[in-house]
């Protein structure tokens, strides 16, 4: 019975995971919607979307991804993903169509805080208008009023963000830089963990995964995941507290489909075996 028990609340768990990692696609869009009313001053076309929306977009992407990876290693059976697999793959391409969008996005996102053009004046306050906002960290930003604009250091000068109200000293927009490069690296740090889960899940449902395979592939995820948590640190060391939970949701979660991918690789093995000795008698 401990061992059932045990079982229940590892799942209950498992999915209570899942569960604020959807909710982390809403917390995302409200941040995102703030942030593009300053960086998009004219407004979202729909070639800036993905830039604008990066996150949102990209959680949501990765939500769908997590839960055909769950399909696939624990809820469906072999036979039951040959049955779908054309929709699992159609479903598979559109949500890595967008992440990969996303990841431009963050790409694009980066390359921007480099359009800036040095802002003549000795004081902020000279700035002060209705429209004008300055930079406290990546996609966090306050109005520029007569009673803060003292409190910004002068040392440095000022920036403004090309075609933008956004003004930034030099610390924030280095600061802002530096943030925006650790999106682009996790980023690319999943799409390589991602490609080498769907190779592991081929393998497996064909001739199985072999034990160098498995040793490489295990190899090779560990220093993708160590930069995964040193981006994570990173956050909660800025104080980007979200973006902290949401990597520390993200690598729980697919900390249970690797479980599930060596307990799915173990029960294949077994049922060889079985059948080797079954044969063998």
């Amino acid at each position: 019975m401990p061992s059932s028990r045990f079982f229940t609340f590892f799942q209950i768990f498992k999915y209570c995971i899942y569960s604020l990692l959807m909710l982390n696609v809403f917390i995302f869009f409200n941040d995102d919607w703030a942030a593009s009313g300053h960086l998009f001053a004219g407004g979202v076309a729909l070639r800036d979307l993905f830039q604008a929306f990066s996150p949102t977009i990209d959680t949501a992407s990765w939500v769908v991804l997590l839960l055909l990876f769950e399909m696939e290693t624990y809820v469906l059976s072999d036979a039951q993903v040959q049955q779908f697999k054309w929709r699992l793959h159609g479903v598979r391409f559109l949500s890595y169509f967008f992440i990969l969008l996303s990841f431009n996005g963050y790409w694009d996102k980066a390359f921007e805080l480099y359009q800036v053009h040095p802002v003549e004046a000795s004081s902020a306050c000279q700035l002060v208008d209705d429209q004008t906002v300055y930079l406290l960290t990546l996609d966090e930003f306050e109005p520029l009023t007569t009673d803060n604009c003292t409190e910004l250091p002068t040392e440095g000068g000022f920036v403004r963000l090309d075609d933008t109200h956004i003004i930034a000293d030099a610390v924030a927009l280095e600061d802002a830089r530096r943030l925006a490069w650790v999106d682009v690296i996790n980023a690319a740090a999943w799409l390589l963990i991602v490609i080498m889960l769907e190779l592991d899940v081929w393998l497996q449902l064909h001739d199985g995964i072999s034990k160098v395979v498995f040793i490489a592939s295990s190899a090779s995820k560990v220093v993708l995941y160590s930069a995964l948590l040193a981006a994570a640190i990173y956050w909660g060391w800025k104080g980007a507290f979200i973006d902290f939970w949401d990597a520390f949701l993200w690598l729980t979660a697919f900390v249970f489909i690797e479980m599930n991918i060596v307990t799915w690789r173990e029960e294949t093995e077994a049922e060889d075996e079985a059948q080797e000795h079954a044969a063998a008698t």
